[in-house]
């Protein structure tokens, strides 16, 4: 077995094991229950698209992949950072109330209590109205 034909064999060997791990990660963007669990399969998908450029970089021997999959890099860590502050950012509106989820996305309306008015009380000397 020569050298070239191992490489040959391992990178396509990785080139299915990604497909089949970006399939799974497509699944979950889909269906996932909620929006965190979203934000992490996307962060995901930019590693898995990392591997794709390595192996493909290993494949043709062409070194640009590895510049072009740490650009990827960066650009999914600050998309992974700017989604989970989008994530906690996200307040519910005046007058509903959180339900328990952690990404905050299901709000129910709040029980409304009926205001009494404050009776204004007179003090004594000094005193504040």
């Amino acid at each position: 077995m020569t050298p070239e034909t191992l490489v040959s064999g391992a990178t396509l060997i990785a080139s299915v094991i990604l497909s089949a791990a970006f399939l799974a990660t497509v699944y979950r963007v889909v269906i996932g229950p909620t929006l965190p669990d979203r934000v992490i399969a996307l962060d995901m998908l930019v590693g898995i698209a990392i591997g794709f450029l390595a192996v493909i970089a290993i494949r043709t021997g062409f070194d640009l992949y590895v510049d072009i999959a740490i650009a990827l890099c960066l650009v999914g860590f600050l998309a992974t950072v700017a989604f989970a502050r989008f994530i906690l950012s996200r307040q519910p509106e005046i007058g509903q109330r959180r339900k328990v989820v952690l990404d905050g996305t299901d709000i129910l309306p709040s029980r409304v209590r009926a205001k009494r008015p404050r009776s204004r009380r007179k003090t004594g000397k000094g005193g504040r109205s």
